[in-house]
Formats: C-alpha cells, sequence, structure tokens
C-alpha cells in the first residue's frame, strides 16, 4: 500500500517550521532538505522542500511561494491522553499564533491544530445524550479544552 505524505505548503518558511514542529514532538527528526538549482524558479541554494517525521507520521514541507496559505479547513488533530499533554501542545503550538475555539488553534506558520483530549472524545460518545450534550456545550465555550470543566458539566443534571 502506499503512504500517505501530508505536504504542508509554505512561503520562505518550510525548514524554520519544520524544526519547530519537530522539537515539539517526541520521536521526531528532519530526514532531508533540497534546495533550489539554477533552474529556480527561487534563488539557486534557497531551501525547496524539507521532509521531516513527527512521532513517525512523515510530512513535507514545501516553499512554494507567497500563492497559497493555510486555512481551517485542512487542520492536524492531536490525540492527547489528559490534560497535562492538552496543556503542553497547546502552549507550545499557540506561542506566536492565535487561540481558537473549541480546541483549535494556528500556529506562528498559520496551520491549524485540534488539541483533543480522549476524554472529550468518550463524553461526546457517551450513550447519556443528556452528558454529551452538557459536554458539547461546554467545550463549545472552550479555547483549549480543559478536561475538569467537561466532566463538571457533563455531570450537571
Amino acid at each position: 500500500m502506499p503512504r500517505i505524505t501530508p505536504n504542508l505548503w509554505f512561503d520562505t518558511q518550510g525548514e524554520e517550521a519544520a524544526k519547530f514542529y519537530v522539537s515539539v514532538f517526541p520521536n521526531s527528526k528532519i530526514t532531508n532538505v533540497s534546495h533550489y538549482g539554477e533552474a529556480g524558479p527561487r534563488p539557486a541554494g534557497t531551501v525547496l522542500t524539507v521532509e521531516f517525521v513527527l512521532d513517525g507520521q512523515p510530512y513535507l514541507a514545501l516553499n512554494g511561494g507567497p500563492e497559497f496559505t493555510f486555512n481551517e479547513a485542512v487542520s492536524l488533530s492531536i490525540d492527547c491522553a489528559d490534560q497535562e499533554e492538552v496543556d503542553h501542545y497547546w502552549t507550545k503550538l499557540s506561542e506566536g499564533g492565535e487561540e481558537g475555539p473549541c480546541g483549535w488553534l494556528k500556529d506562528k506558520f498559520g496551520l491549524s491544530w485540534q488539541v483533543v483530549p480522549e476524554d472529550l472524545v468518550k463524553l461526546l460518545a457517551d450513550p447519556d445524550a443528556g452528558r454529551a450534550q452538557r459536554a458539547m456545550k461546554a467545550m463549545l465555550g472552550m479555547k483549549k479544552i480543559v478536561v475538569a470543566e467537561l466532566h463538571k458539566a457533563a455531570d450537571q443534571a
């Protein structure tokens, strides 16, 4: 089966972004950097692509120019075991970026992320529809997801 590799289009910050991302996630590394040659369209020697791995998932950063930018139509979701993981990734990735609603943020490069605690997924799938709806309502009022507040809201009858 072919491997699927997300390609992220940057103007010129692909290498900077890859270095940042591998510093945030465990078991991550840059595996290859290629450069534009004399054929262009960018100056020879500037970074063309950066191949990197984030905790086992390969990615490619392309310095393709300013024609395309990120938007919320595509985001990367981080499944977090607990509040400590949520806090870690939220703090690191939102630094220099912007916090959004419901556990979404944009990093300093404009890439959208969803920082999702596993308890949120469990609560939203709770067989008790009232608990699930109360958790949903609480989540809709949050930026960073706070697990204790989700549980408190879900358990209020």
